[in-house]
């Protein structure tokens, strides 16, 4: 048995080297994206690997059909002990606009406290977490330990699910320790319990052969731009609640966050409205939600007076938990093919899909995982849900039906993630690194 101060004395001296390692890791633009560079991915792989080798884990990479290798590491159980798998990636997402950043977002900066990087929270910070984990018991922890990193989780496709599906012995596990979330806010602990699904399609509309002059054809003739902005406006109503036929929408009876609070951690503008019906938990986690998330057509720069032919979006849906994304791909896509008016030609063409995930927050092993939250934070932990989709979860569920799956982290309503300026608390770190050791502590005994 290791006492908890001397667990917390463990993961507080290796503060500094697990910044060294997530600075390593930031430097990297492991984008998984098509049409970025593979070279960066699989370097931040082969870090992954070095880092969890030389923290005592046996490493292998488990090489994909078409994305990138997970990096898979294991220590065996000590005799009579569970097996705790864990999880986080390496992939990030694109920077956006690189003048929007305050710092250059591939080198881990520091200010008032937090560690600013592309990936830095999102989720770079899951990886330190297990290597912190480990690392406070000398590479020789209480429990078995199977740690899985995988390369293309921002994609929204993963060839792990299948791999995982296929092979559920290599993953066989009593918990499963997700460290993809985080705390509604800095120093609050919080287990996420259930997570959105996701799918999206790309519309494309077009009215004309070629641009031609708006002078002497508007009016009769249609613009193929206004066309798919009257079809992008069928999605939801005046409210912004989502108007699709055939979703059926899901209650949430959790945690309920304070307005006030999300207009602060999300930067909404002065003036700005709320949208949409319902509890302010439920608009965030169970109900659907739909948005344009790209847009070819002319950019202003350069435009001219003519009437586009052509132009296309692509429209990302948030699903319920428990809501076939299958089904509710092929219910977006039925909806556009017959918004887009005029008769104009429309061609929907389906994206990834990704399923929810939820838990019952009340498993001797959720209890422990609240327990080791309280000891590291100092106060009682919080479930919430979450908007956000992790596929891979549903896979775990799915090829491990007796394990628990806890869903936390690093990350918190300040993170940014998906946005210039990703950050990390830097003590958030340190206590979500603290609670995951004491947790295998618990585990242990």
């Amino acid at each position: 048995m290791t006492s908890p101060d001397a667990i917390r004395a463990a993961v507080r001296d290796g503060m500094p080297q697990l910044v060294k390692d997530l600075r390593a890791l930031v430097e990297i633009p492991s984008i998984a994206f098509p049409g970025f560079d593979r070279e960066p991915v699989l370097e931040a792989a082969e870090l992954t690997a070095r880092l969890l080798r030389e923290a005592g884990c046996s490493v292998r990479l488990l090489e994909l059909p078409d994305g990138p290798p997970a990096v898979f590491g294991e220590i065996p159980a000590p005799p009579g002990a569970p097996t705790v798998l864990l999880y986080a990636h390496y992939d990030i997402q694109p920077v956006g606009d690189p003048d929007a950043w305050r710092s250059e977002p591939y080198e881990l900066a520091e200010r008032d406290g937090r560690l600013y990087g592309r990936g830095a929270a999102d989720n770079k910070a899951g990886i330190c977490m297990h290597l912190a984990a480990v690392r406070a018991f000398g590479g020789k922890p209480p429990v078995g330990v199977k740690v899985v990193v995988e390369g293309e989780e921002e994609t929204g496709k993963s060839d792990l699910e299948e791999y995982v599906i296929a092979h559920p012995e290599l993953f066989a596990a009593d918990m499963v320790v997700v460290a993809d979330m985080g705390n509604w806010r800095v120093g609050e602990p919080t287990l996420t319990t259930s997570l959105r699904g996701v799918t999206d399609c790309v519309i494309e509309v077009r009215t004309l052969a070629a641009p031609v002059h708006s002078g002497a054809y508007g009016g009769p003739v249609p613009d193929a731009f206004m066309a798919l902005i009257r079809a992008l406006g069928t999605l939801t109503d005046e409210h912004a609640n989502v108007t699709i036929d055939g979703l059926a929408e899901t209650p949430w009876t959790g945690y309920e966050p304070a307005e006030e609070d999300i207009r602060v951690e999300s930067g909404m503008l002065d003036g700005v409205e709320f949208v949409g019906s319902g509890g302010l938990g439920e608009r965030l986690w169970t109900k659907y939600s739909v948005s344009v998330i790209g847009i070819d057509a002319p950019p202003v720069a350069g435009s001219r007076n003519a009437i586009v032919h052509e132009a296309r979006a692509r429209v990302s849906l948030r699903l319920p938990p428990a809501e076939d994304p299958a089904h509710a791909l092929e219910l977006l896509m039925k909806h556009l093919e017959h918004a887009v008016p005029w008769g104009a030609q429309v061609t929907v063409t389906p994206g990834a899909t990704g399923p929810g995930f939820s838990s019952v927050d009340r498993g001797p092993e959720h209890e422990m995982a609240h327990e080791a939250l309280a000891e590291a934070y100092g106060k009682f932990s919080v479930a919430m849900g979450s908007g956000g989709s992790i596929p891979l979860v549903s896979a775990f569920a799915s090829a491990l039906p007796g394990a628990e799956i806890v869903l936390w982290g690093a990350e918190d309503g300040a993170c940014a993630i998906h946005a210039p300026n990703e950050s990390v608390d830097r003590g958030e770190l340190e206590r979500a690194s603290l609670a995951e050791a004491l947790l295998f502590e618990r585990l242990g005994a």
